[in-house]
């Protein structure tokens, strides 16, 4: 496992500036990588300072996209398709904080670490017709403040950063961080899938 690791870190390093625009897009869509482009964001900040303002840019808009596509298949699925996936408790206590707070729950949802449920957050504003566009510009300014921070803090620790990369305990947690997202991405695409053949198209204009 720790072979497999080297070359997945390589090719994301290597993609640069569209490292994170790729990361950002499996995040914040249907994948279960609590910090992956968080972590990744750091790391290359860590290595390339001067690149900084790139990396959050592109973090940001890579996130935003992934944003996107869930909500478009959020809302394809409506209030009772993610009812049926997130339970009608779940569901009924989300609903309640979007209709109560709105762009401020989607704020909350963009900075929050897990096991604050970002995409369930997102995917219940998307069923209740809270407009993408809003949605999306909330997750792009959001998630640039976040990715913004963590580019600073990467900047004045960046040698210890990569001490710590490079240690053999890094990458052995990294094999256990990979080994629970493959099995909660494999968990989170299956329970996507199952639900869009099935779900139904909400009544009424679809918002802008």
């Amino acid at each position: 496992m720790i072979k497999f690791i080297g070359p997945v870190l390589a090719f994301l390093l290597r993609l640069g500036y569209f490292g994170p625009v790729l990361m950002g897009i499996l995040d914040s869509s249907f994948l279960f990588l609590p910090f992956g482009n968080d972590l990744l964001v750091v790391t290359l900040v860590a290595r390339h300072q001067q690149g900084w303002p790139w990396y959050v840019l592109m973090a940001a808009i890579g996130s935003t996209i992934g944003v996107f596509v869930l909500a478009l298949v959020a809302h394809k699925l409506g209030e009772q398709g993610i009812q049926k996936m997130a339970g009608e408790k779940r569901f009924a206590r989300l609903h309640k904080m979007i209709d109560t707070h709105g762009n401020k729950a989607v704020i909350l949802a963009c900075i929050a670490p897990p096991p604050f449920p970002f995409t369930m957050v997102i995917a219940v504003a998307a069923a209740l017709n809270l407009s993408r566009v809003r949605i999306c510009a909330v997750s792009f300014f959001t998630r640039g403040i976040r990715f913004a921070v963590l580019g600073f803090l990467a900047i004045e620790y960046g040698r210890r950063i990569l001490e710590v990369a490079n240690s053999n305990a890094f990458r052995w947690s990294m094999v256990g961080f990979i080994l629970l997202c493959l099995v909660g991405s494999a968990l989170s695409i299956y329970t996507w899938i199952k639900n869009v053949r099935t779900g139904r198209k909400p009544d009424g204009r679809s918002p802008a």
